[in-house]
């Protein structure tokens, strides 16, 4: 049994497909840091809004019933902030060592060597 010899445009598009092929599974896909870091930054500023606003209503609520107007509020408002920003460096941490263990460690941008040529 021999092989049917085949024509030059078939060679081509069979060497074209095997290239782009081996390419393909060469060549891994970039990870998105870009969404990732978006939505890492609303949740941040999620806390921190939710935490005085909740301190807040707090406040106010202790205000209403125990007639402290306006301490209840100021204290809520100081306690959530406090909480908040307690619970966002929380969050940041665990959300650098997710994305430590995802991505690696931080890789350092190479030198432009238009600066070089200007020292």
């Amino acid at each position: 049994m021999s092989l049917e010899p085949e024509s030059r445009e078939e060679a081509i598009a069979r060497l074209t497909k095997s290239a782009s092929d081996l390419e393909a599974r060469a060549l891994p896909e970039p990870p998105d840091y870009g969404g990732k870091a978006v939505g890492y930054g609303y949740r941040l500023l999620a806390e921190l809004l939710g935490g005085v606003l909740v301190g807040l209503g707090i406040g106010w609520c202790v205000d209403l019933f125990a007639r402290t107007a306006p301490w209840g509020m100021i204290v809520g408002t100081v306690l959530g902030f406090g909480v908040s920003v307690w619970l966002a460096v929380h969050t940041a941490r665990k959300l650098s060592a997710r994305a430590l263990q995802e991505f690696g460690p931080p890789r350092d941008l190479p030198e432009d060597a238009d600066e070089e040529e200007d020292r």
